[in-house]
């Protein structure tokens, strides 16, 4: 039965440049991974508008937006 390398054994097999280049992805694996925690997002701003909420409606709204933008107010669908 042979005896499987261990990751050590086969990084150890390696020149010492290629061993450089294994160090190097490894730190790169651990950065990416650290980077994918998330946070909650946050949105300070909601609800700083609720006064409005009965003035307006979405729908118009969207006409609001579409004419700031440059068009004729219609909304496409």
């Amino acid at each position: 039965m042979r005896k499987e390398n261990t990751i050590w054994d086969v990084i150890e097999a390696l020149p010492p440049e290629l061993q450089k280049e294994v160090e190097d992805f490894a730190r790169f694996l651990l950065e990416k991974r650290g980077r994918k925690t998330t946070k909650k997002p946050l949105f300070p701003w909601a609800g700083v508008l609720r006064e409005l909420r009965n003035q307006y409606t979405s729908v118009a709204l969207q006409h609001a937006i579409a004419h700031w933008r440059g068009g004729d107010g219609e909304v496409s669908h």
